[in-house]
């Protein structure tokens, strides 16, 4: 890779103006090794895994952003899902293997550990209903330990007996984790097509398709394209915004490629891919929600929200495309409400509702995205909201996501402080009229037409 001394400077302006970062260097893991027919067992195995393999994931981390200048904000651990481990077991609590992923993380000095997952898009195995079942408490016992369910996919459909176990689980965890701003939902995603490469939190997970160890680079830049559009002249076109947007995500796609190749080549693992995410932070300016009103939108959330937010994300893959041949994870634009500066704000002057960000999830990364809701939120309305965001991904052959923290003790017009990257989260109001009587039917949304490519 060719690194000239115009992009270097470019790159420290980025830098030091533009809150450009590399928001995550992610070793992922196998744990296949470690299945026993003994959780205790199964945590001792996984417990020395996570902390021998990832030994020098942080000090290199470290080096890399000494040698380079670029900050690497996060540095994280993906595992194989617990729920294929806990099939092995014959026992009825599994949280002993969150308690050791919990530790090992801490140990390496990692923010945050993802893999305490199950696929259960067809069907509910004994290992997934272990796992499901132990995700309240693994997370209101764990400080690191990130879950993930996936639920839906374009070729299976919904399994809505799934959606609705989920949205019960949401609701125990905000109970088991209330003390807390009922954060521990914060830490819980339910997934429609799930990918086998994130890097990103919550929903990182070492896919059956990846070697054994293999380095995931998460990028960000919210700043660096605001400023650049925020440049512009008023007269510029679509287009012309388009194709600065564009360059812009070639040149952060440079710097995460070359990341990641030396985090690979110093750890002796394979280097996996490239995550072309605009990540938001609370940080003033480095927002998603300042992109689309530089784009033109009076305040995010108004009509026209939904138009820039698919012109950011289309040009954001192209540039990434060019920069680098080994794109995955997510890829694309980020609108967590609770992280991002100008979703808050938006929230909070009424121009950005639940609805709204329903409609955003089509052409966004993921979708629902640590969204805030009043802790007396029926079960039935949280599993109506998941359903509707895994209808837009089975039917738009993408990845959707929910991450609702119902907020035990607080309404509408609250907000709860969580800190650092996760930001102020508004209460947001929920629509009253859910389908209470359609989750209740349960059973299977079928495959739609489109899945059939074969």
């Amino acid at each position: 890779m060719h690194i000239t001394p115009e992009e270097v400077v470019e790159t420290l302006l980025m830098i030091t103006q533009q809150n450009l970062d590399i928001r995550t260097v992610t070793l992922g893991l196998a744990l296949d090794s470690c299945a026993d027919t003994d959780a205790e067992k199964v945590a001792a195995k996984v417990y020395e895994k996570v902390a021998s393999s990832a030994s020098e994931l942080v000090p290199v981390a470290e080096a890399i952003e000494r040698e380079y200048g670029i900050p690497i904000v996060n540095r994280r651990i993906s595992v194989t899902p617990v729920a294929q481990l806990a099939a092995a077991c014959a026992c009825g609590d599994i949280t002993a293997v969150a308690r050791a992923l919990d530790r090992a993380a801490a140990e390496v000095g990692v923010d945050f550990i993802g893999g305490y997952s199950a696929l259960v898009h067809k069907g509910i195995g004994e290992g997934d209903r272990l796992l499901i079942d132990s995700i309240p408490q693994a997370l209101a016992q764990t400080e690191r330990v990130c879950s993930s369910v996936n639920v839906a996919s374009t070729r299976a459909g919904i399994n809505m007996d799934a959606v609705s176990r989920m949205a019960a689980v949401v609701r125990e965890t905000a109970e088991a984790t209330a003390d807390n701003g009922s954060f521990g939902c914060g830490k819980l995603v339910v997934f429609a097509n799930m990918v086998e490469d994130n890097p990103f939190m919550a929903g990182a997970v070492h896919g059956a398709g990846e070697a054994d160890a293999v380095i995931n680079v998460g990028i960000s830049g919210p700043g660096v394209v605001r400023a650049v559009v925020e440049s512009l002249s008023e007269t510029a076109d679509l287009t012309e915004v388009a194709e600065a947007i564009k360059a812009t995500a070639f040149k952060i796609t440079r710097a995460g490629e070359l990341i990641a190749r030396e985090a690979a080549r110093r750890l002796g693992a394979d280097m996996g891919i490239v995550d072309l995410s605009l990540a938001p932070t609370p940080a003033e300016g480095d927002s998603v929600a300042a992109i689309i009103e530089a784009i033109g939108v009076k305040r995010c959330g108004g009509p026209g929200t939904t138009t820039a937010l698919a012109l950011l994300n289309d040009a954001v893959k192209k540039g990434g495309a060019m920069g680098t041949s080994s794109i995955g994870g997510l890829s694309g634009a980020f609108i967590p409400v609770s992280e991002d500066a100008g979703m808050i704000r938006a929230v909070q002057e009424g121009a950005l509702t639940l609805e709204k960000l329903e409609a955003m999830t089509s052409v966004c990364s993921v979708g629902l995205d640590m969204i805030a809701i009043p802790g007396d939120t029926p079960q039935e309305t949280i599993a109506a909201i998941i359903a509707d965001a895994c209808a837009i991904g089975v039917i738009n052959h993408k990845t959707t996501a929910t991450r609702l923290i119902p907020v035990i003790g607080k309404t509408v017009g609250d907000s709860v402080e969580y800190g650092g990257l996760f930001g102020t989260a508004p209460v947001m109001a929920v629509n009253e009229w859910a389908g209470t009587r359609l989750i209740r039917r349960g059973g299977r949304f079928p495959a739609p037409l489109g899945s059939l490519r074969n």
